[in-house]
């Protein structure tokens, strides 16, 4: 791949300006009414500024994929466990070949060839590096610098866009175009208290299943915390089975491997000294500044290495969301980055059995189109019997402090209705999201987002779990404010609050289901861990199992709400519900289940 000559923008304007494509008239492919709440446009953008397009061709076979993947998730199907291979994803991926070569016809009319571009490895994407003069002319738009109030951050976008109407079955979507995705880390931080330290083992408090959990664990969850709390303190993982586990990093959050080593010296002794291994993608790295230590990366790695030790672990940093520079004329990451950690994933030929997730962003805020093609995305790994846990958000029911009365709670569809508002990715059905809970005993998190997607219907697997609770729903304020044949989240959830992290030297609390995610599939790992070890095959896609007859291995959380936009949002209830989900693991009932499985 090399950039596109910037000199060559005069000659492809006056060429492209000609006719446009062989296909005739234009036609619009994607537009929004405004920006999303908070972005105001700045500034026209520079026409030398230079974008990376990514050019999404249809996945005519993906019904065949997800069939594929619903029959090898499904324990009473005869399939079950039969994953698929890279190549057998790859093929339920590639675009028609008709696609193919009529989106490099009409990218070659713009002087834009094969040497002037990428494809991913199943050619569903077309990656090339475009001056925004050149990009206004093939796209029949005009982008803008459109800035945050909130945060100041600076993009490049533009609210609509157009291509040759013979060209549109045949382009799923472009972007970064009318994406205004914030993509943002779901945790936050307290002060920490040093007297928590000695505070260990003065007392107990009986469990959920029965056992005995230290009672500073409700001021300070630790790895042992979470053994004692979901019955795990005395299984041993292999580290040699071929079991595997990762976490994902963005937006430059890195792993300090100082607060590592010290984190495992007081909270996970038997892990001091191990290390990890560092997946760079899209020129992601792992800083080792202690100044640059990240809250997030340092929350996942220390408490999913620390439980699930000796399991090989992978931390997978992928750059992304770089801010708008004026004055930087190479190719710039405005895109958010799921995409590009997908494409590395997809291409690989292994791939850890288990990966968390602690980032996303309001669903409405990704257009649809895109956040259908990550879903897939997603479906694909889980086909290829990897289990995906994402955390479900921070804000209850909507975006912001939940217990604030300035929460946003608009639509974006230029009327500013008043809706609650669904979280991406943990709003997709081929993930398992994860809800947060507090205390011993168990309640759920007011800040556990939760709540029904607008873009992707209520799943089989989860069709009469919800539709229980939602028969039970008394009416109230939320009625009206959420998609009832929507998917529903979270499926699951773990602790959430006052997580003990070192960081940059010292120790602090983290809260949030950024670290209920990761202390989820830790607990999974280890189920999968006991499964390969007996000979059989990793769990994969969790959710079918998860509702057909994992829930009773779970603790079903029956107290706690999660509030947003002027109400009491969701309630927490006996069986499934969109603040706790199914409950939070027993990691011996879960391994007893998982064990009779074939």
């Amino acid at each position: 791949m090399r950039l596109l000559s910037l000199l060559l923008f005069p000659i492809v304007v006056a060429s492209g300006g000609m006719t446009g494509y062989k296909g005739g008239q234009r036609k619009v492919k994607e537009s929004i009414v405004a920006p999303p709440q908070g972005w105001v446009e700045h500034a026209p953008a520079p026409s030398d500024y230079v974008l990376e397009l990514r050019v999404a061709l249809p996945q005519p076979h993906f019904p065949i994929l997800e069939k594929h993947l619903l029959e090898i998730s499904d324990p009473s199907h005869e399939r079950y466990g039969n994953h698929l291979s890279r190549k057998e994803t790859e093929a339920l991926m590639m675009p028609h070949p008709e696609s193919i070569n009529i989106v490099s016809e009409w990218l070659a009319t713009y002087d834009i060839h094969e040497e002037n571009l990428s494809r991913s490895s199943a050619q569903d994407w077309i990656i090339i590096h475009v001056p925004v003069g050149l990009v206004e002319v093939m796209l029949g738009t005009k982008y803008h610098v459109y800035r945050h109030t909130e945060t100041g951050e600076q993009i490049v976008r533009t609210t609509i866009y157009s291509l040759p109407e013979r060209i549109h079955e045949h382009i799923e979507f472009i972007q970064p175009t009318t994406m205004f995705s914030r993509f943002k880390a779901f945790r936050s931080t307290l002060h920490w208290d040093a007297a928590v330290l000695s505070d260990v083992g003065v007392g107990t408090v009986t469990g959920p299943a029965g056992n005995q959990v230290d009672d500073s664990c409700n001021t300070a969850i630790t790895p042992t915390c979470l053994r004692q709390l979901y019955n795990a303190v005395d299984y041993n993982t292999s580290a040699t089975n071929g079991n595997q586990i990762g976490f994902t990093g963005f937006l430059e959050q890195y792993v300090n491997n100082q607060d590592l080593q010290q984190f495992f010296t007081i909270f996970a002794p038997r892990a001091f000294g191990s290390n990890y291994t560092f997946v760079s993608i899209h020129g992601g790295q792992n800083n080792q500044s202690l100044g640059n230590a990240g809250l997030e990366a340092n929350l996942d790695a220390q408490f999913m290495f620390g439980l699930t030790y000796p399991t090989p672990g992978t931390f997978y940093s992928t750059a992304g969301l770089a801010p708008f520079d004026p004055d930087t004329l190479t190719p710039t990451n405005t895109n958010e980055p799921y995409s590009y950690w997908l494409q590395y994933m997809l291409s690989s030929d292994s791939l850890p059995q288990i990966i968390s997730t602690s980032y996303g962003d309001d669903e409405q805020t990704v257009p649809e189109s895109y956040a259908n093609r990550v879903c897939s995305g997603f479906a694909a790994l889980g086909a290829r019997g990897v289990s995906l846990m994402f955390s479900s958000g921070d804000s209850g029911v909507g975006d912001g402090d939940p217990n604030s009365t300035t929460q946003t709670c608009f639509s974006n569809d230029g009327k500013n209705t008043t809706i609650f508002l669904p979280t991406f990715p943990a709003s997709c059905p081929y993930v398992t999201t994860v809800g947060g809970t507090m205390n011993i005993p168990e309640i759920a998190a007011s800040l556990s987002g939760g709540g029904f997607s607008n873009y992707f219907d209520r799943p089989w697997y989860q069709e009469e779990a919800v539709s229980r609770y939602l028969s039970n729903l008394t009416s109230g304020a939320s009625q009206g404010l959420f998609n009832s044949t929507g998917r529903a989240y979270p499926d699951v959830s773990a602790q959430c609050l006052s997580y003990v992290i070192a960081y940059r030297g010292g120790f602090t609390f983290v809260r949030g289901t950024s670290a209920a995610s990761p202390a989820f599939a830790s607990i999974i790992s280890m189920v999968n861990d006991a499964r390969i070890s007996a000979g059989k095959k990793p769990l994969g896609f969790l959710n079918p199992w998860l509702y057909r007859e994992g829930y009773t291995a779970l603790n079903d959380i029956t107290t706690g709400n999660n509030p947003g936009c002027g109400t009491e949002g969701f309630n927490a209830t006996t069986g499934w519900d969109p603040v706790s989900g199914l409950g939070t693991p027993d990691f011996q009932k879960l391994k007893r289940l998982a064990l009779e499985l074939k």
